[in-house]
């Protein structure tokens, strides 16, 4: 059985948060829910598109294999954040692979749970579309707020965004490997190292794959600096 917390985090995604409470329950109560290991696969490219997913807690990458055999990472979801709505809406196959990059918490709406909603309540589908330009609006504030930010203070709006308090201190895990979320913030690995040590001044200090915050406020106040 799915935790609670894990419910509230559902409840909170994009994808659900603007659909009815009723809409809401049908979805959770058909959800499947599962534990993955870090490294295993949810899918692979080309299989069959049958369900939306939802990142409940841990790390998701997404990937393809380039001709030459090479990995090529698209794209990386963490807590809250849900991928394959196109594909799966649309009956298609998916276009790339997913793995855990950590272990992870993820939930899998089927395909078929969302298009019954649809088909027996219009309003479904346009609360979709609209949630789904809302995400976009969110993606272009994102990339605006990327282009005025620091890399240090792009890398604290990183880990603000991954804090479950919102104030005092916090540990947050992240993957293993930093390349992922250089690529998540669109930085060379090098910046995103160089960007970590000058936020140790606002109180972050890396061991391995936890990112240990002194207090939540400080660094929510170095990000709103001008520097």
């Amino acid at each position: 059985m799915p935790h609670e917390i894990h419910k509230s985090i559902a409840r909170n995604a994009v994808l659900m948060k603007a659909l009815p409470e009723q809409h809401i329950e049908t979805l959770l109560s058909r959800a499947l829910w599962r534990h993955y290991d870090r490294g295993e696969t949810l899918f692979l490219q080309d299989e069959e598109a049958t369900a939306i997913h939802i990142v409940l807690d841990g790390w998701v990458k997404l990937y393809r294999v380039t001709p030459n055999g090479n990995e090529a990472v698209v794209s990386v979801f963490k807590r809250g954040e849900s991928f394959g709505e196109a594909v799966a809406l649309r009956n298609l196959p998916y276009p790339v692979s997913a793995e855990a990059a950590t272990g992870c918490e993820v939930m899998h709406i089927p395909t078929s749970a969302l298009v019954d909603l649809i088909r027996h309540d219009s309003e479904v589908g346009l609360t979709i579309l609209s949630s789904t330009f809302s995400h976009l609006q969110g993606l272009v504030a994102q990339l605006e707020q990327l282009k005025a930010q620091t890399g240090a203070q792009r890398v604290a709006e990183f880990l603000l965004g991954l804090c479950d308090r919102e104030t005092g201190p916090c540990a947050v895990k992240m993957p293993y490997d930093k390349v992922l979320i250089a690529g998540r913030l669109g930085m060379k690995p090098e910046s995103l190292s160089r960007s970590f040590a000058r936020l140790k001044a606002a109180g972050v200090k890396i061991e391995k794959d936890v990112a240990r915050i002194a207090d939540v406020e400080t660094l929510r106040d170095y990000v709103e600096e001008e520097h």
